[in-house]
């Protein structure tokens, strides 16, 4: 991106959302916030638009006209609560009415932003044991794979000669501060920890570091656009990776979470989100050069506890 930028976020005050703007301001890009909360308080103070992301397209949308990136990371947190109807209702309607607002709002701007980067996931490629998944692989077929190709599918109806859109399949963030590490930490601390369910599942993951500047970098790579895989060169079993956070915690990791355990506690989230994964691999930005701070879990674990 040319420098100053004019950039627009939506879903900026989550656990990826926040650090990214922080890195586009002090990076000098204008940025502006979408929200449903006007009186947001943001790090660094950004300027704020308030939007309605029901799938229709409101006066909200002139920030999006003469913008230069367009980042939408909207959507209900998938582990906000259990999954019933209701909230499996929730978490589609505010993925994809929210990108269909953005992908509206880009479609009829005059000066449409040169990129729209959406979120995604990599539970696009469902439950594939250790088969290695690339940006070219397949769709699965349960509920978060179909969830994730709606979203994509919205969001690409906002690409054009003039504007490029990338879908930034993310896995499994770690971070101190929260996401998928912070209900894991405390029993960890405590000498509970252990494996999940058989232990031979594929987490792929990504430090929160990597995460944001993997998205700038998207940005501002013109070869870059469709599917991208933002994940970690290195996936690893669910044992490994428990092995790994106990090691970094100086504490053992002994205590197993059978799938019966987690099944009776979290329903179908539990085999969604923990008992099954992907093995999913960078492809594309690896050949497109984007480097790695973290390619080793152990290390990203040092970076965040060390």
């Amino acid at each position: 991106m040319s420098s100053p930028s004019r950039i627009v976020v939506a879903g900026a005050t989550g656990f990826l959302g926040r650090p990214l703007v922080r890195a586009l301001a002090a990076a000098g890009a204008a940025v502006t916030v979408l929200t449903r909360r006007p009186g947001v308080h943001l790090d660094p103070p950004v300027q704020t638009t308030a939007w309605t992301p029901d799938g229709t397209v409101g006066p909200w949308a002139a920030a999006i006209d003469g913008a230069d990136l367009v980042v939408n990371l909207a959507g209900e947190p998938l582990a906000a609560r259990r999954w019933s109807a209701a909230q499996k209702t929730r978490l589609v309607e505010s993925r994809v009415l929210a990108t269909r607002s953005i992908a509206g709002a880009i479609r009829a701007a005059r000066r449409p932003p040169r990129v729209l980067i959406n979120s995604s996931g990599i539970g696009y490629y469902g439950s594939a044991g250790d088969e290695v998944l690339t940006e070219e692989s397949p769709a699965g077929d349960d509920f978060i794979a179909h969830l994730a190709a709606a979203w994509e599918a919205e969001a690409a109806g906002a690409a054009s000669r003039r504007t490029r859109v990338v879908c930034a399949r993310t896995s499994l963030v770690v971070a101190g501060d929260g996401g998928a590490l912070a209900p894991m930490l405390l029993p960890f601390r405590l000498g509970l920890g252990g494996p999940v369910g058989s232990g031979r599942q594929y987490w792929s993951w990504i430090h929160r570091d990597d995460w944001t500047a993997m998205i700038a970098w998207a940005a501002s790579n013109e070869h870059v656009d469709g599917p991208l895989n933002v994940t970690a060169p290195q996936p690893v079993t669910s044992r490994a990776f428990t092995s790994a956070l106990a090691r970094a915690l100086h504490r053992p990791a002994i205590v197993p979470a059978p799938a019966f355990a987690l099944r009776l506690a979290l329903g179908e989230m539990a085999d969604a989100l923990l008992l099954s994964g992907q093995r999913a691999v960078p492809a594309k930005a690896l050949r497109f050069g984007f480097r790695f701070r973290y390619e080793q879990l152990r290390d990203a674990f040092e970076g965040i506890f060390g």
